[in-house]
């Protein structure tokens, strides 16, 4: 029969119960170290290490206290906003069109947008967060700081990732456009020269 197998798991299941005894054992180890505050995972002399950690380590953990997880990429949310400023909004305006507010492409669909206008550069390696004042010495900390300080003021309503429209308007394409092209070396560019002039 397709059932015997299981009937067999079961007896032996059974068998493998413990007795009363057995059961009493197990209840007096998990319950006496709760009862006389001592844990079981923990040892039971304190460690002094935690005891000193630095003013610099406990304001690292409260900064990742808050870390929430995003599900909408910042960077690519960056790339398209880049896309729609450059592109799509200069001939809405030319045209005098209105953008519907239920369009994904409408500025109030972006769920990084007002955070972004919170970044203010105030040279070429600072940057300050608008909502707290507080320094950073690039764009990429100030975006973690916005993950972890500032995430309860991201609107997490229905379409408001920019991210999930880099499909259509070809945000990678767009990011490698904007890469750095590397200059010619005429040092370089000589002796690659020679080296042909040379060979043939």
């Amino acid at each position: 029969a397709p059932f015997h197998h299981c009937r067999s798991r079961k007896r032996a299941m059974v068998r493998a119960l413990p007795t009363s005894r057995d059961r009493y054992l197990l209840l007096a180890f998990l319950i006496i170290p709760a009862i006389v505050g001592v844990s079981i995972a923990q040892p039971l002399h304190p460690n002094y290490q935690d005891l000193n950690e630095t003013a610099a380590t406990r304001g690292l953990e409260e900064e990742q206290e808050f870390n929430h997880e995003v599900h909408c990429s910042r960077e690519r949310s960056r790339a398209a906003r880049e896309i729609i400023e450059k592109y799509l909004t200069p001939f809405v305006e030319r045209e005098r069109y209105e953008i519907p507010r239920n369009c994904r492409l409408h500025p109030d669909s972006d769920l990084f947008g007002d955070q972004e206008k919170h970044k203010v550069q105030l040279d070429v390696n600072e940057w300050q967060c608008g909502y707290c004042k507080k320094s950073f010495l690039s764009e990429e900390f100030l975006d973690k700081h916005f993950d972890n300080r500032h995430y309860n003021l991201l609107d997490f309503s229905e379409g408001k990732c920019l991210a999930n429209l880099c499909g259509a308007l070809h945000c990678d394409h767009f990011v490698r456009s904007k890469s750095p092209k590397t200059k010619c070396n005429p040092a370089a560019a000589a002796r690659n020269r020679h080296l042909c002039e040379v060979a043939f």
